[in-house]
């Protein structure tokens, strides 16, 4: 059922200027619930952007149908951030976020866009420093919402948000708002909601958790070789020598001088030994 799973993942995000986000994201959810019905999830969300679409005037604009969207998401439906729980991993998985009406920021968004999408709304997401957030381009500029609880955000509040970025990382020269305010690609999307799993899931040292992420991790991002290196690692944790020999040593094979390449190095006499002893 993995291997399934795994393959369907593969075919939805083959072809970058076709991927369906939505389902894309929602599959990923079959790591943690292998009988998830994506088809019945998807129907579920259906039904609320029909429900949405019945109330809009045939000739509402943009900003109407985004204030009716906002309304509705927030007010009727009651999502909203998990502030109470936010490093819960089932924040991640759209399946429960619907369930629960709690979610974190990339999570709350791709529900969102879903709806949007639905009822003739092109918002995308922006991969913004810290939080995901969202914008709809309209004839006046860009409206940007934050995905907790779709308020608007002016262009100062959105570079104060951006100062604690610039105090841990420094950069030539003064970098333009616009530059971290672009649409994200679906690819990118799904890649940071993994890494998001991946951080919780390293950090309570569920390997198996991980290891369902980084193969996901290298169907999007097949040449990282640092995802490949991660997936090693879960291997060797999870007491598979042999998949541990076979990444980690492609690995220092590409990146033979990286800072961690003899730390890495000094793992593959004992893996090698585990190998030979379950042949």
């Amino acid at each position: 059922m993995v291997l399934k799973s795994l393959d369907y993942f593969a075919s939805l995000v083959q072809e970058d200027d076709s991927i369906p986000l939505f389902e894309a994201a929602l599959a990923i959810a079959q790591d943690v619930d292998p009988q998830l019905d994506l088809a019945a999830t998807q129907a579920e969300v259906d039904i609320l952007a029909a429900r949405l679409q019945r109330r809009l005037a045939p000739d509402a604009s943009s900003v109407q149908k985004l204030r009716m969207l906002n309304h509705f998401f927030y007010r009727e439906l009651g999502f909203a951030g998990n502030v109470n729980d936010y490093y819960d991993p089932d924040n991640s998985y759209l399946h429960r976020v619907i369930s629960t009406r709690r979610g974190i920021p990339i999570s709350l968004a791709v529900l969102y866009m879903e709806l949007a999408q639905q009822i003739g709304l092109d918002v995308k997401g922006i991969s913004f420093p810290g939080h995901f957030l969202m914008k709809l381009s309209i004839q006046s500029g860009d409206i940007v919402l934050d995905p907790f609880n779709g308020v608007s955000l002016s262009r100062e509040e959105l570079e104060e948000r951006l100062e604690p970025y610039f105090e841990h990382h420094s950069y030539p020269g003064a970098i333009p708002l616009s530059y971290y305010l672009h649409a994200a690609h679906p690819r990118e999307i799904l890649v940071r909601m993994l890494r998001n799993l991946k951080a919780l899931f390293v950090e309570h040292m569920r390997w198996q958790r991980v290891l369902g992420v980084q193969q996901r991790l290298l169907i999007l991002l097949p040449g990282e070789i640092t995802e490949r290196r991660d997936r090693g690692l879960a291997y060797a944790n999870l007491e598979c020598p042999q998949a541990a020999l076979a990444d980690l040593e492609a690995y220092l094979a590409e990146c033979p001088y990286a800072p961690d390449a003899d730390v890495l190095r000094s793992k593959l006499p004992e893996l090698r030994e585990a190998s030979k002893r379950m042949n």
